[in-house]
């Protein structure tokens, strides 16, 4: 299948490789790419992409995914399905279902950079029986695991929720750390009886680095794309009237993060945004 690709920053490009990879002629758009990525055609414009049947963006936010699809969509036939995979939150994605020149579905992604890059991300479904039915296997090509969670709207509420629960799980962690501080435990080998705990979810143990050794551990999720997908979930709480105090004491912390100049660490960072809160030096983990 011919399909497009927009969006090539550091999930992208591993995503549209595996369309390749798959046997689909993938067609990318990215101002910012130098270089395309294995097996994918670099375009010249966004609207170069509405040749396809099919289109995939993955922007970071709600604006530059707006106008991708209203304008550079905007030649395609109206047999045309674009997929849109960036986390922009459930009422754009339903405006754009509703406004768009194409038809549109949802299916956000949950899962690293590396996760993206050895194929084992989750999808998080929005669209029709039928529409999914389309979409299944093209997504099946970069990720592991596909949920229909609804109608379009849906899996990107589904992925605002998963976000806000990692939220709290990464200020948990954090937080689980410096009381051990203060008790005067080694950090490292605590870390061994939290993971091994009741508490001890998969985020634990594949986050241990991290939180002990940033320096050498790499960017997974940072701390702005977090700060940004919580904001859209509490605006979705407020919309509903729902109270969500601990996503709020989490954006607090990750806006002293964003404050600290930290928007651009892993998420793993509110460590240290927590740390300075309380006026203490950054500590190695075995307390030196």
């Amino acid at each position: 299948m011919l399909i497009g690709f927009a969006g090539l920053g550091r999930m992208g490009r591993p995503m549209a490789s595996h369309l390749a990879q798959a046997g689909h002629t993938v067609l990318g758009h990215d101002p910012g790419a130098e270089r395309a990525p294995e097996g994918v055609t670099l375009v010249g414009t966004a609207a170069d992409l509405a040749e396809a049947p099919m289109s995939i963006s993955m922007l970071p936010d709600g604006p530059t995914t707006r106008e991708f699809v209203l304008k550079g969509l905007a030649s395609a036939s109206g047999a045309h399905l674009h997929v849109v995979m960036g986390t922009v939150g459930p009422e754009l994605v339903r405006e754009l279902a509703d406004t768009a020149a194409v038809d549109v579905v949802d299916a956000p992604v949950s899962g690293s950079v590396s996760m993206a890059e050895t194929a084992a991300l989750t999808t998080m479904v929005g669209a029709s029986p039928d529409q999914y039915e389309r979409v299944r296997p093209v997504l099946a090509a970069m990720s592991s695991a596909q949920f229909h969670c609804g109608p379009t709207g849906a899996g990107s509420a589904a992925k605002l929720a998963v976000n806000a629960v990692l939220a709290a799980l990464s200020q948990g962690v954090a937080e689980g750390l410096l009381i051990a501080e203060a008790g005067g435990l080694d950090l490292d080998a605590f870390y061994d009886v939290l993971r091994n705990s009741a508490a001890g979810a998969p985020y634990v143990g594949y986050k241990r680095e991290a939180f002990l050794a940033p320096e050498s551990a790499g960017v997974a999720a940072p701390v702005s794309l977090i700060r940004k997908d919580l904001g859209l979930a509490l605006d979705l709480a407020r919309q509903q009237q729902l109270s969500l105090p601990a996503c709020e004491a989490s954006y607090t912390v990750l806006d002293d993060a964003t404050a600290a100049g930290l928007g651009q660490e892993d998420m793993a960072q509110v460590l240290t945004a927590l740390r300075t809160r309380a006026g203490s030096p950054a500590r190695s983990p075995h307390g030196s």
